[in-house]
C-alpha cells in the first residue's frame, strides 16, 4: 500500500460491528460500464495489497492478510446498473470487529475513486478492448503438440473402501485406548482424526485413481461411523482385558456408560452430556474431514493433467465448442482415450472448485 493510502487509512472513522459474523456494507454510484468496472476493482485490490480470490463479469472478491500472514477480512464487490456494493466480512470466530470492516470498505472506496480518476475516455476504451480480448482468449496460440497422457489404471473403488475400513478400525482402537487411559481431549482429537482420514483418503485416491466425489463422500461418512462405533467396542474389550471384572455383554457396557453419563471437571452432565459429546464428535470430524477430502481430491485432479492441456480444452469451451468437439480436438493431440479426456474435464472443474475454496469465509 502506498504512503498516501496508509495515511488516509489512519484517518478513517471506524464503525463497530457486533454479530456472529461481523460485516459492514456500503454502496456508491459509478459511471463505469460492466466491461471495465471489475478490472478497475482488481487494480484497486492490487494497490491495497489484497489477495484476489474470485472474479466474474459483475463481481470480484479479495481477502486481506493481517498479522501472521492470516486472512482477516474478505471484501466482496458487486456491480449492478451503475451501483457498486462493497461489503467486508470478518474471517475467524470474532463477534466484534473493532471497526475493521468499516475501515476496509471506506479505504476501498477511497482507493477505487483514485484509480477511477486515472482513466479518461481514451484509456477506458483501450482497457475495454483489452478486457474483451482477454475474456475471449484472443491472444491464446494453439500449440502444435501437447504433453502426452500418462498411463493410468482404471479407477478402482475397492481400494478406497478397503483402505478406509482398515483406517477406521485403527483409529477406533487408538481413540479407545486414549479414552480408557484418560488422555482423550474432546475437540482436539476429533480434528486430528479428521485430518488423518483426509490424508489417508488423498493417498487412496492417488493409488486407486478414483475421483467420483459422491462415493468418496459416502465413504468418509462410513469411516466416521465405523471409527466411533468401533471405538466404543474397543473400549469395552480393553476394560474387560485390563480389569478383573465379571464378564458382561457389550450392551450392558453401553447401558452402564449411559447411567454414568459424562463428567466434566467433577460436574456430571448425565446421559444428555454424553450424547451431546458423541454428536459433537461426529459433527466436528465430518466437517473437517469433508473439507480435507475436497481439498485433497481437487489437488489430485489438478496435478493429474498438465496445465497446457487444461488451457487447450478450456480455450475451445470459451469459443463455444461442444463437449464432443472438444473431445475431437483433444484426440488430434493424442488425448484420444475417453478416460484421459474425462480427466481433462475434471481438471477444469477442479480449478473452479479451488476457486470456491479460496472464497470460503
Amino acid at each position: 500500500m502506498t504512503d498516501e493510502l496508509k495515511k488516509y487509512e489512519s484517518t478513517i472513522k471506524k464503525k463497530h460491528s457486533f454479530n456472529w459474523t461481523p460485516k459492514f456494507e456500503e454502496e456508491i454510484r459509478t459511471d463505469l460500464n460492466k466491461t471495465v468496472i471489475i478490472p478497475i476493482v482488481i487494480q484497486t485490490f492490487e494497490k491495497l495489497g489484497w489477495d484476489l480470490v474470485y472474479q466474474d463479469e459483475k463481481s470480484a472478491e479479495a481477502k486481506r492478510k493481517g498479522d501472521w500472514n492470516r486472512w482477516t477480512e474478505k471484501i466482496a464487490i458487486s456491480f449492478d446498473y451503475g451501483k457498486l456494493t462493497i461489503k467486508s466480512v470478518s474471517l475467524g470466530n470474532e463477534m466484534w470487529d473493532n471497526g475493521r470492516n468499516s475501515k476496509r470498505v471506506k479505504l476501498f472506496i477511497h482507493a477505487f475513486k483514485k484509480t477511477e480518476q486515472e482513466f479518461d475516455r481514451e484509456t477506458l476504451a483501450e482497457l475495454e478492448k483489452e478486457v474483451e480480448k482477454k475474456n475471449n482468449w484472443d491472444d491464446y496460440e494453439i500449440p502444435e503438440n501437447l504433453p502426452q497422457p500418462k498411463i493410468r489404471k482404471e479407477p478402482q473403488i475397492w481400494i478406497p473402501i478397503v483402505g478406509g475400513l482398515i483406517t477406521s478400525l485403527l483409529l477406533g482402537f487408538i481413540v479407545a485406548y486414549l479414552s480408557v487411559n484418560g488422555i482423550y481431549i474432546i475437540g482436539i482429537f476429533e480434528v486430528g482424526v479428521a485430518i488423518i482420514m483426509g490424508f489417508v483418503l488423498k493417498q487412496l485416491i492417488k493409488v486407486s485413481n478414483y475421483t467420483f466425489y459422491d462415493h468418496l463422500h459416502y465413504l468418509l461418512i462410513g469411516m466416521i461411523l465405523i471409527t466411533y462405533i468401533s471405538n466404543q467396542y474397543f473400549q469395552y474389550q480393553i476394560i474387560l482385558n485390563e480389569n478383573n471384572f465379571q464378564p458382561f455383554s457389550f450392551w450392558e457396557f453401553m447401558q452402564a456408560r449411559f447411567e454414568a453419563g459424562l463428567t466434566i471437571k467433577k460436574l456430571n452432565t448425565g446421559w444428555i452430556g454424553l450424547l451431546i459429546s458423541w454428536i459433537l464428535q461426529l459433527v466436528i470430524t465430518y466437517f473437517v474431514g469433508a473439507l480435507r477430502l475436497s481439498s485433497g481430491l481437487i489437488a489430485y485432479q489438478l496435478e493429474r493433467v498438465p496445465m497446457e492441456v487444461v488451457d487447450f480444452a478450456y480455450y475451445y469451451f470459451v469459443k463455444e465448442k461442444t463437449e464432443e468437439q472438444v473431445r475431437t480436438e483433444l484426440s488430434k493431440m493424442g488425448w484420444d482415450k475417453l478416460q484421459d479426456q474425462d480427466e481433462v474435464f475434471e481438471s477444469i472443474g477442479a480449478i473452479q472448485g479451488a476457486t470456491e475454496f479460496r472464497r470460503m469465509e
